[in-house]
């Protein structure tokens, strides 16, 4: 069988020194290449296609989560395995609705990763056991009652909620643009009135609101609208 094919996105050259070191003695698994920012995981990921990234949410130069959004546009067959300092379910869940395949600490690296990795490449899903109980809670309705979120008093509209639903989810601009029947210019306007009357200013925190409002719950894909694009 043909080694999964992966690539490191991780701000820390250490980090990622020991990650190659881990990851090369393994014949199931080919490095494609390594990134320190958003910027050049993108870039590598759209050129290499990798099977696998491996992924930290904090990067020196942006957000893990807007790299979530933007590589199913760069590398859409790649699935994401997320390896985190981060224990808050707040990370979590927002990770998993961005789209990572897997959620796996820091902490937990030597004895989980290699195992989150090949379930990811065989098409499951891995969640860190540390963290598991976040997802038995929601599951069973025991989860905390969702926080009040800020800068929601100023009301949005159907269409800024349908935008910011997507935007949450992880589509693209364009993929927006397609599924609502609208213009990228006109998507590009109601995302920046939806970041200013939410005020947040990155897709980590938009997933955060929208996770705390509700809007994702029973969230599947919106048919494709018809009409004149605006």
């Amino acid at each position: 069988m043909d080694a999964f094919r992966l690539l490191i996105i991780e701000d820390h050259a250490v980090v990622r020194a020991g990650l190659r070191l881990l990851l090369q003695a393994h014949h199931d698994i080919e490095l494609v290449g390594e990134a320190g920012t958003a910027a050049e995981g993108l870039a590598l990921a759209e050129q290499t296609q990798p099977d696998i990234v491996l992924l930290d949410l904090t990067l020196g130069e942006g957000s893990g989560f807007d790299v979530l959004g933007e590589l199913k546009e760069k590398a859409p067959h790649a699935r994401v395995v997320v390896l985190t300092m981060h224990e808050d379910p707040e990370y979590l869940r927002a990770a998993l609705a961005a789209g990572a395949a897997a959620y796996v600490l820091k902490r937990s690296a030597d004895t989980d990763l290699l195992s989150a990795i090949r379930k990811v490449a065989h098409g499951n899903l891995f969640v860190d056991a540390h963290l598991t109980h976040v997802l038995v809670n929601d599951l069973v309705g025991r989860s905390s009652p969702r926080e009040a979120a800020a800068g929601t008093s100023e009301q949005l509209s159907e269409r800024e909620t349908q935008v910011a639903r997507l935007l949450a989810v992880g589509y693209t601009n364009k993929e927006i643009a397609e599924t609502l029947h609208l213009s990228v210019k006109t998507v590009e306007t109601y995302r920046a009135r939806v970041l200013r009357k939410l005020d947040v200013s990155s897709r980590a925190e938009l997933v955060r609101v929208a996770l705390r409002e509700g809007w994702l719950d029973d969230f599947t894909d919106p048919p494709q609208q018809k009409g004149p694009r605006t």
